[in-house]
């Protein structure tokens, strides 16, 4: 049995946090907790996961982390780290980063980009900021919209020594099946040594109205040209996958993409696929071994 660690989940505990955002649909306005997600996970070969930030005010982020560092006491959960909020653009970002490795449950950080003006990440105060993630260990995810794709390769450019991680595949233009400039851009981001793919997330992009109910080969048709393309460019070695919990929630939910995921990688190696269902995910937020087949049936 194939360990998977899911390096993308968002939960949503809206009675001590706002996540403004989220108001915009029906499917993310309630409460989204662990409790949730692990019936889920355990029925899709999901035994470790990383929470992925959810945007919340500025003023709640530390909580945010707090709130998850928690959670990971509760008896057979399996978050094993958490992606904080933080905010490059400031000068307080040194003194923040110094914060958060009181918590050694933090294993990398993010700052939502797809929402900002362009040139926030532009600022040399945002990529000298980036520039202290490797004296703590940290990565940076990189979250951007297909167009923002350049904004990308140029911070990717400024930092060649922190690893940074693309997340949804650079969040391509699924639903109209848009391949250009989206190709060209990943290929030039992967070219990057320092940046790593994310499979994720682009099961929410696409059209659910051409998706009969519970039909994968569907789904997986449309996603198949996007989930090559940035595999093919940014080899195994450098790719990992991640369920966009609960925002797949929009579409299809975890369990599609899930067998989506095995649908578009029937075929591959096992070293192919230990490589990105576990093998990536560990050495890249410096998680422990992967679990054996015993610890994995028991659980």
């Amino acid at each position: 049995m194939r360990e998977w660690i899911d390096t993308h989940l968002h939960l949503l505990y809206v009675e001590s946090l706002h996540y403004d955002w989220a108001c915009s649909y029906d499917a993310l306005k309630g409460r989204v907790a662990l409790e949730d997600y692990m019936p889920l996970a355990q029925a899709n070969g999901i035994t470790r996961a990383l929470h992925m930030e959810a945007d919340v005010r500025e003023s709640e982020s530390a909580l945010e982390t707090r709130l998850i560092s928690q959670l990971m006491d509760i008896p057979g959960s399996p978050l094993v780290g958490a992606i904080a909020a933080c905010r490059p653009e400031s000068e307080q970002f040194p003194s923040f980063l110094e914060s958060q490795q009181a918590n050694p449950r933090v294993h990398g950080l993010r700052r939502v980009l797809h929402t900002m003006p362009d040139d926030v990440s532009l600022s040399e105060v945002f990529s000298r900021n980036l520039r202290l993630l490797p004296t703590v260990g940290y990565t940076f995810d990189l979250c951007v919209l297909a167009r923002q794709l350049p904004l990308a390769i140029e911070l990717a450019r400024a930092c060649p020594d922190v690893t940074m991680v693309l997340d949804h595949c650079g969040v391509p233009n699924v639903m109209a099946r848009e391949l250009s400039p989206w190709r060209e851009h990943i290929k030039a981001l992967a070219a990057l040594p320092n940046v790593f793919c994310k499979i994720s997330g682009l099961i929410a992009y696409g059209d659910a109205a051409r998706w009969p109910i519970n039909d994968v080969e569907s789904v997986a048709v449309d996603l198949r040209p996007f989930v090559e393309h940035a595999i093919e460019c940014f080899g195994w070695e450098r790719v990992v996958w991640g369920s966009d919990f609960p925002i797949c929630n929009l579409t299809r939910g975890l369990p599609v993409w899930r067998a989506v995921t095995d649908c578009l990688l029937q075929g591959c190696s096992d070293v192919e696929l230990d490589a990105l269902a576990h093998g990536n995910a560990i050495r890249l937020y410096r998680l422990k071994p992967a679990m054996s087949t015993d610890i994995m049936r028991q659980r």
